[in-house]
C-alpha cells in the first residue's frame, strides 16, 4: 500500500508522558489510519491500514489478541 501522509494531523493520547514513548496516529481523509513511533520525529516508518484493517486492528486489541503471554 502506498499512502501519502503529507500534511497529516498526528496526535497522541492525553494520557502521554514528556519521555517520547508513545504512539502517534493519523486519520486520513481517503479512510486510512497511519500508525508511527513519536520518538522518529516524523522520519521514521509509518504503519499503514485500509479502514479495514485498522477495524480488525481495534477488535484485536479490544478482544486481547495481543497480549503477552
Amino acid at each position: 500500500m502506498n499512502v501519502d501522509f503529507t500534511g497529516a494531523v498526528w496526535r497522541k493520547s492525553k494520557h502521554s508522558g514528556p519521555n517520547g514513548n508513545c504512539v502517534e496516529v493519523a486519520f486520513l481523509v481517503d479512510g486510512n489510519v497511519g500508525v508511527r513511533d513519536s520518538k522518529q520525529h516524523g522520519t521514521g516508518p509509518v504503519l499503514a491500514f485500509t479502514p479495514g484493517e485498522w477495524d480488525a486492528f481495534l477488535s484485536g486489541v479490544s478482544d486481547g489478541e495481543f497480549k503477552r503471554a
